[in-house]
């Protein structure tokens, strides 16, 4: 039988997006909040990360609103040298279960379940007893799942394997006793990068790494993404993508603008790129990475034999002993769009590119501040997740629109100017600085331009 519990917020999820909104919500609101989630512990994916992931965004960027992640310190060594601090996967698995100890759970309004499964109808579930619980929620059911991305680390390989093939996801290659004789890593996007980077630094040869690369990427420039002291250069890297937006001819002509700026890197120069998942890497990264020449264009692997990989367009041989490391999931899904606000429902949607800490608590401020639902998704229109390069396009200039819309709420733009999780919140206390003044004026020099061409350009793109 069922035991019943009373809450205003039913939050199904306890990842980065559930802890920005709940956080911002208990500091703006007297809700209380129930918070339910499958995995042991607080943190979403990074449970369940490979153990050399880092965050791609500075640290300062990350996490809540009210608790501060890392030390604001510079790094002197490694491929983010000379840039602010990037958490790794157990600072930030420690982090969030420090917000959850020591800031939700001793404010006495919130509950955790954790090892839980929700199964609707307000229902959830331990995996570990079989107790279950009812919640009677006051105000709404918050679904931070809908847009759950999937990893390696807990999916399955989406092509065939064969019996007798060495086939591991990354989480597991720092594991690996032995020295194999190949390695072959399978994936274009960020997880396939810090393999080949890990790999590297660690000394392994680049003439015994493979990269099968279905599709090349763009990567946003670590420079350009940088707190405190370094926070202009974000700053003229706003200015850089409104002009470039604005004087473009088309999608290609915006992305070789920026990259002619160093704003966009890629790895070959030589390939064009068709993907933008907005994954940020340093210069000294790419670098790196171009030292590794077997790179595989030959589609999507289909299926791992003992003697061979089987891709859409051929093949190519492999031994027994080589180390075949999966880094190919789908990632982040693309689902039809709904509100973000409904009467008994929140479903946790992107409303900005990047940045995801602050566009979660800003969601969670728009809750807990504004009055009516429809005034809510007015402020706060989701935004499918980017995948190819128009995407970059459509998806800044829904941000833009809702950046100048939030900012006519002047409870929810003072908030903005004062959240840790804003990159550009601290740009007032720098009007003096040239870099910053030169930037302001092209971007209002170039700001209206931009946000009349960008649909010129993506319907152009479509045809």
């Amino acid at each position: 039988m069922d035991e019943e519990l009373t809450t205003d917020y039913l939050v199904v999820g306890a990842g980065a997006a559930a802890m920005a909104f709940t956080d911002a919500l208990l500091a703006h609101s007297d809700a209380t909040v129930t918070i339910v989630d499958r995995r042991h512990a607080p943190g979403g994916h990074w449970v369940d990360a490979y153990p050399f992931v880092r965050l791609h965004q500075p640290s300062t960027f990350y996490g809540v609103s009210s608790t501060p992640l890392g030390q604001d310190a510079v790094d002197v060594a490694g491929t983010n040298a000379g840039y602010y601090e990037l958490a790794g996967a157990d600072e930030i698995r420690a982090y969030f279960a420090r917000v959850m100890s020591r800031h939700f759970l001793p404010s006495g309004r919130v509950r955790y379940f954790p090892c839980c499964e929700y199964v609707g109808e307000r229902r959830f579930v331990s995996r570990l007893t079989g107790a279950s619980w009812r919640a009677s929620v006051k105000r709404k059911l918050v679904d931070t799942t809908y847009l759950e991305g999937a990893i390696p680390a807990t999916s399955a390989p989406p092509f065939e394997v064969a019996s007798g093939v060495r086939c591991v996801p990354a989480a597991d290659v720092a594991r690996i006793g032995d020295s194999p004789e190949r390695f072959v890593v399978i994936g274009a996007g960020k997880t396939a990068l810090d393999t080949c980077a890990w790999l590297l630094e660690q000394g392994v040869p680049a003439a015994k790494i493979s990269w099968v690369r279905p599709r090349e990427a763009w990567w946003m420039n670590r420079k350009f993404q940088q707190p405190h002291a370094q926070l202009p250069e974000l700053y003229r890297g706003v200015a850089m993508q409104l002009e470039a937006m604005a004087l473009g001819a088309s999608v290609e002509d915006v992305f070789a603008r920026l990259e002619s700026q160093g704003f966009f890197l890629r790895i070959d120069p030589n390939v064009t790129p068709t993907m933008f998942r907005g994954a940020i890497v340093s210069e000294s990264e790419i670098a790196l990475l171009r030292r590794i020449e077997n790179v595989i264009r030959m589609g999507r692997v289909r299926r791992i034999e003992v003697d061979k990989i089987v891709l859409d367009e051929g093949s190519v041989p492999v031994t027994e002993r080589t180390v075949h490391i999966h880094c190919a999931t789908r990632g982040l899904p693309i689902v039809p769009l709904r509100p973000i606000f409904e009467p008994e429902r929140i479903t946790i949607q992107p409303i900005m590119l990047g940045f995801v800490s602050y566009q979660f608590a800003t969601l969670g401020m728009v809750e807990a501040i504004v009055a009516n639902d429809s005034d809510k998704n007015r402020l706060c229109a989701p935004i499918a997740y980017w995948d190819v390069n128009a995407d970059y396009l459509s998806a800044y200039l829904a941000s833009m629109a809702g950046e100048r819309a939030r900012a006519a709420l002047p409870a929810l733009a003072s908030w903005a100017k004062t959240t840790r999780t804003n990159p550009v919140g601290g740009i007032a206390q720098m009007k003096d600085n040239p870099v910053v003044i030169e930037a302001r004026e092209r971007i209002k020099a170039y700001a209206g331009a931009a946000a009349t061409n960008i649909p010129k350009l993506l319907s152009q793109h479509a045809e």
